[in-house]
């Protein structure tokens, strides 16, 4: 039986990142799209050897051109500039909804029962932008925001408790930025409200750090953003589509 085919457009950090790591999947097969020419070859090809090593048989493929990603399940859309220092994820909108605008027409030609997911800051604006272009059911795109908000959330408790990020509950709702709501009144560490463990000012500071996430990293790297926790989230999302995770 043929396996599925999953479409990472962008090989920047996070594409190629997410790349590997569904790659070790090993439940689809991977087409890595970049406007680069030999950037997604290349590292298609530098993946695709590590499969020996690791243990997996995906094949993964590097194109400048869309053709090879007709009939995918998932397409997921990293593709744009990234923040530098002192940039807000809103600072991107003009340059990257003319990208997320273009890739999206060339995705949805090709593979019209696709599932998009948006990467692309600022991502509640090209997660809307992208679902307009597409006329898909609203089902069917997806931002990452909330799987990468909480998991900051989760390490940041975890940290501050010196407990296991396995034992920590939380959520994160609303946008991808000023606009998100961590939700400390219902997390738990081991069942235990945080409130009875955590002084009020220290959660409240955690919570700032959570919201302010991203801009920390893009000011410590100095040139580029985060790109290891957002791939995994994204990798996450693609594990409870692929595996019908209820």
């Amino acid at each position: 039986m043929a396996r599925s085919k999953i479409t990472v457009v962008g090989a920047g950090n996070v594409g190629a990142t997410l790349a590997q790591r569904l790659a070790e999947r090993g439940y689809a097969d991977i087409v890595l799209v970049d406007i680069v020419e030999g950037l997604p070859q290349g590292k298609a090809l530098d993946m695709l050897e590590a499969g020996p090593i690791v243990g997996y048989d995906s094949t993964i493929v590097g194109t400048n051109g869309y053709e090879e990603t007709a009939r995918s399940s998932i397409c997921v859309i990293t593709s744009g500039v990234p923040r530098k220092p002192g940039m807000t994820r809103d600072d991107l909108v003009k340059t990257n909804q003319n990208i997320v605008r273009g890739v999206t027409q060339e995705l949805v030609r090709r593979s019209p029962d696709a599932i998009l997911i948006v990467v692309s800051n600022p991502l509640d604006a090209m997660a809307q932008l992208a679902f307009e272009v597409s006329k898909f059911p609203r089902q069917r795109v997806i931002g990452m925001a909330g799987v990468l908000d909480t998991a900051r959330f989760r390490s940041f408790i975890a940290q501050e408790l010196k407990v296991s990020v396995r034992d920590v509950e939380a959520y994160v709702l609303g946008g991808h930025g000023d606009t998100m709501v961590p939700l400390s009144r219902m997390c738990t560490v081991a069942g235990i409200p945080i409130s009875t463990l955590i002084p009020s000012e220290r959660i409240e500071a955690i919570v700032k750090r959570t919201r302010d996430g991203g801009a920390e990293i893009v000011n410590l790297l100095k040139s580029g953003s985060a790109y290891y926790a957002p791939s995994a989230a994204v990798a996450e999302m693609v594990d409870a589509i692929m595996l019908d995770r209820k």
